[in-house]
């Protein structure tokens, strides 16, 4: 899938913007906090139906305007176009389309364009709690499975439902209390085996990626850990809620599970140096867009490189921009505050590309008197 077209009004501090967009590399320039990552945070939401930096839709509209919008025009690899569009007026929801056909359901939309994004702010995968290591396993594996987003979305429901029944000052139902952890086990047996398939099929690829980057100078894994390994959910579930009761919200089940990252035998959270952090991050994105092109809708992801090379010793740099390089990656859009890495990414392959300078919100293709790229 590519993206050839973009058009945005009011999102963020990018209050228009018309582009068309290179297959292959696609590079922005420019000053920290210019609206660079509010580019392709409009491109992650076309994705996702929402930001990848705040939840709260109004707030991604530029301060004084009363509306926003986002339209792309994509092409899979058959040739096939499909536009998607976001628009939403202050006060009122926003509105998905495919093709003009507004959806039902935005989970229905989840899939079509898979996308990876990493980012400075990825580093909370590793240095937060539990709840980021999560997001990142519903992350990937909702781009490719319905199935999983439905009985994630039952189980998130139905924990509310029974956190809510905890919080009661009086003695809640038993009976409804019996329905909610029945309904959150049911679908918390299916969201464990999904994300235990996915870990175990993920681990791999990774662990590959991530000594090609740091030229096999350190070891690290990955393990999953959940309260479904304790045996059945709803007898995990019901064995505690006396002390669940009494904090007044669910202790055990899928909300809790977490992701082991190590370093060479170690916690990567204590010693992991931020280029090893960052390392093993941008290893864990890279793996995605693998897995992703193996498992989503038959079609190459989007890969967003959001400032990735800071922090990072040359050797590191050159590795990572050979495996971009490559022929594996589809289009790729890659943000940086001056030109060398850049450069170094362009010289490495020849492939089309397109440069894109931003400043204070307005992005502009940078071409010579030709229309030749600069």
């Amino acid at each position: 899938m590519i993206l050839k077209k973009i058009s945005i009004l009011n999102f963020k501090n990018i209050r228009e913007a018309s582009l068309e967009l290179s297959p292959k590399m696609n590079c922005l320039i420019g000053h920290n906090g210019v609206g660079k990552t509010n580019f392709l945070d409009a491109l992650f939401y076309l994705s996702f139906c929402k930001s990848s930096l705040n939840p709260v839709d109004s707030q991604i509209m530029t301060h004084d305007s009363d509306f926003f919008m986002v339209e792309g025009l994509y092409e899979d690899e058959s040739g096939k176009q499909t536009d998607v569009y976001c628009g939403m007026k202050r006060g009122t929801k926003k509105h998905f389309k495919r093709d003009k056909k507004e959806y039902k359901r935005l989970s229905q939309h989840i899939g079509l364009i898979p996308l990876i994004m990493a980012s400075p702010g990825d580093s909370s995968i590793i240095s937060g709690g539990s709840e980021e290591r999560r997001r990142f396993m519903d992350i990937v594996i909702s781009q490719y499975d319905s199935v999983y987003i439905d009985a994630l979305s039952a189980y998130n429901k139905a924990l509310l439902q029974r956190n809510a029944l905890l919080k009661m000052e009086n003695e809640p139902d038993a009976a409804l209390l019996d329905i909610w952890e029945e309904e959150m086990a049911r679908n918390g047996e299916v969201v464990y085996a999904k994300r235990r398939a996915f870990v175990e099929e993920f681990v791999p690829v990774f662990q590959k990626i991530y000594a090609v980057i740091s030229g096999g100078k350190e070891r690290v894994s990955l393990t999953y850990i959940s309260h479904c390994q304790r045996g059945p959910l709803l007898d995990v579930i019901r064995r505690d809620r006396f002390k669940d009761r009494a904090v007044g919200y669910s202790l055990h089940g899928v909300h809790r599970d977490e992701l082991e990252m190590m370093l060479d035998g170690y916690m990567m959270k204590r010693e992991g140096s931020q280029g090893q952090n960052k390392t093993y991050v941008l290893s864990l994105k890279l793996a995605q867009f693998d897995f992703l092109c193996r498992t989503a809708s038959k079609t190459t992801p989007l890969l967003l490189l959001d400032d990735i090379f800071d922090k990072l010793d040359a050797q590191r740099v050159e590795q990572i921009v050979k495996l971009v390089s490559g022929d594996g990656f589809g289009q790729i859009f890659v943000t940086d505050t001056n030109r060398d890495h850049l450069d170094r990414i362009l010289h490495n392959g020849c492939f089309d590309y397109k440069l894109f300078y931003v400043d204070g919100g307005n992005i502009v293709e940078k071409t010579d008197g030709n229309g030749q790229q600069v």
